[in-house]
């Protein structure tokens, strides 16, 4: 077994079968610092595992989460390696574990290239990152990937402790297990919105997905599980939209995050979709979530 196998066994028991993923946990105001801690404080509460920190985050805003908290883990989800240099992603690395050993999980990626100028030759550019972190002691089991396709599904298979894909389908997760082997840890993104009536519940899934139908990276990823360019059409199909986010009463919610969980995930980090900004936090939705799945 080697060392990234056993921390990502290690991961899982920690980190349990549910999570979240927010942007609103990851801020640079300190004034939000005080409700960001409370938040994470009442996650760890509820039972959920692991907070999964959105808007290209880094090691120190898992800061005031750790600080609140006392078996919770946090990771960055993500971290682009076009933004953060590998040195001081390690010593940002370094310096969490030192006060928080083991509950900080470094998730990288390669962005997009909308959102990036440096943007060439993503998957080399990752693999030099990796290797850099590796010079500098980041340890290959404390990091995840956000990976979509094979080659970067079997890259978190090699050089880090599993993949966190990001707007992804049980199909995919199937796929992802399947080259990912059992050990490593498989942890995929799944957008909630908690509405019952289809109309609005579509119409707040379509304002958030419409951001990701201008990117190359989720658009290629959808046609490679059998969408078609129809289905990205007009803001998503009902059929690509009804995958992608999960809607409707308690039971049809559960029934869609334990299709993750059936199809070979490990965890789901589950993202509120509910209209509001990338600051909020729905707590309120977390609660009535973890009614229903905790």
């Amino acid at each position: 077994m080697t060392e990234a196998t056993s921390s990502a066994r290690t991961i899982k028991e920690t980190i349990g079968r549910y999570g979240v993923w927010s942007a609103g946990l990851r801020s640079e105001d300190p004034a939000r610092r005080g409700d960001i801690a409370e938040a994470a404080a009442e996650l760890e509460q509820l039972g959920y595992g692991a907070a999964w920190l959105g808007s290209n985050s880094a090691a120190r805003h898992a800061v005031p989460l750790l600080e609140a908290t006392s078996r919770f883990v946090v990771g960055t989800s993500i971290q682009s390696i076009w933004q953060y240099e590998a040195d001081a992603s390690a010593a940002g690395f370094a310096e969490v574990e030192s006060a928080h050993p083991g509950r900080f999980l470094l998730g990288l990626g390669v962005s997009h290239a909308k959102l990036a100028e440096q943007y060439r030759r993503p998957y080399s550019a990752l693999v030099t990152y990796l290797n850099a972190l590796d010079a500098v002691g980041v340890p290959a089991g404390r990091r995840v990937l956000a990976a979509l396709g094979p080659k970067t599904l079997e890259l978190s298979r090699e050089r880090a402790a599993g993949a966190i894909p990001y707007l992804v389908t049980p199909e995919h997760t199937s796929q992802a297990r399947e080259l990912l082997g059992e050990g490593p840890l498989l942890a995929p993104e799944f957008a909630v919105v908690p509405e019952t009536d289809p109309s609005r519940a579509r119409a707040l899934a379509r304002a958030h997905l419409e951001r990701y139908l201008s990117l190359p990276n989720y658009t290629g990823n959808f046609l490679r599980l059998g969408f078609t360019e129809d289905d990205l059409a007009g803001g998503g199909s009902d059929r690509l939209v009804d995958t992608l986010y999960a809607w409707g009463d308690e039971d049809r919610i559960r029934d869609r995050v334990d299709a993750f969980h059936q199809a070979g995930a490990d965890h789901v980090a589950i993202q509120v979709v509910d209209g509001g900004s990338g600051d909020d936090l729905p707590r309120e939705a977390w609660r009535r979530l973890a009614a229903v799945l905790v």
